[in-house]
């Protein structure tokens, strides 16, 4: 009898309450959604020619927050089995077996409840639909379809990725806008090559776990051609806003330096790979996104208006 206490003991691990409230928030990809809420703050903030009400860019930020949060919980739970299968992702709180993923689901699903509740009383209803179909895209669309059925996947279902700074000004105006566009053109053209970056260097475990990554579908130099298209057409798009007038000399001088750095990597990647180079892009391409947005900011408040 109490060598079958023993062993049950022996087979179901307890985890100190710290322990798991963090395994909690580590599916809610953490870094991935501080990314999203800058951008989406940016979009508020660029969507007047004045400073936002605080509590309405509180309160937009704190849905648009819970909505990505619960976007990266319900991704977790869908990539449980083919997480375990690969390297990078083994040791995630659902394959290891810390978090168990129905009560895993119910947490996603109060966050995206409380996200709508919070977007579509505090904010305006197009932001929570707007927010709710981001959601559908990533989680849902993404997750289970394009991801296991085409190499072309993190194209496609980039788009919800790019949706924040869309979402942000929504939240601040109640409508959409050309220029909000133009911030999400540019998230969906960095997207392709700041993720193959990253597959070019995990290429194994994304062909272990049978995902049809472009380096594994197409092979190495066919996707280190397409980082290379991709960052061209991105240095294209960045100057999209300064053209139209949105941005000043501030900004154009920081998308070109910025954007200057990115080819350089794809270049030095398509003439010479190494999976360091690789890593090296793959961690560059996040800097350059919050830089480039914090440009966007700095012009916006200390530049433009004198240009």
């Amino acid at each position: 009898m109490n060598s079958d206490v023993s062993a049950q003991t022996q087979q179901t691990p307890v985890y100190p309450a710290r322990a798991v409230l963090r395994d909690y928030f580590r599916i809610t990809k953490p870094r991935v959604v501080a990314l999203i809420i800058f951008t989406a703050i940016v979009g508020m903030i660029l969507a007047t020619n004045q400073l936002p009400d605080i509590s309405a860019l509180l309160l937009a930020t704190f849905g648009i927050g819970l909505a990505a949060a619960a976007g990266a919980a319900v991704n977790h739970i869908l990539d449980e089995d083919k997480d375990s299968l690969m390297k990078r992702t083994r040791n995630r709180p659902l394959p290891s077996g810390r978090l168990e993923s129905t009560p895993a689901l119910i947490f996603a699903c109060f966050l995206a409840m409380l996200s709508m509740l919070v977007l579509t009383i505090g904010v305006n209803p197009l932001t929570a639909m707007l927010t709710f179909a981001s959601l559908i895209g990533y989680a849902v669309i993404y997750t289970i379809f394009l991801k296991h059925a085409t190499p072309q996947n993190i194209v496609i279902g980039g788009a919800a990725g790019a949706m924040p700074p869309v979402l942000g000004w929504t939240a601040m105006t109640g409508e959409l806008h050309s220029n909000a566009f133009l911030l999400f053109l540019i998230i969906f053209c960095w997207t392709p090559p700041h993720f193959w970056a990253l597959a070019l260097y995990r290429a194994k475990d994304y062909q272990n776990a049978n995902i049809p990554m472009l380096p594994v579908t197409h092979g190495r130099k066919y996707t280190l051609l397409h980082i290379l298209l991709y960052s061209i057409l991105l240095a294209a798009v960045t100057i999209m806003p300064f053209a139209v007038g949105m941005f000043g000399l501030f900004y154009l001088a920081a998308a070109v330096v910025l954007n200057g750095l990115f080819i350089i990597f794809a270049l030095r990647l398509y003439i010479s790979y190494s999976d360091l180079l690789s890593r090296k892009m793959f961690l560059y391409s996040i800097q350059y996104l919050s830089l480039m947005f914090a440009a966007m900011l700095i012009d916006h408040f200390f530049f433009k208006a004198v240009i």
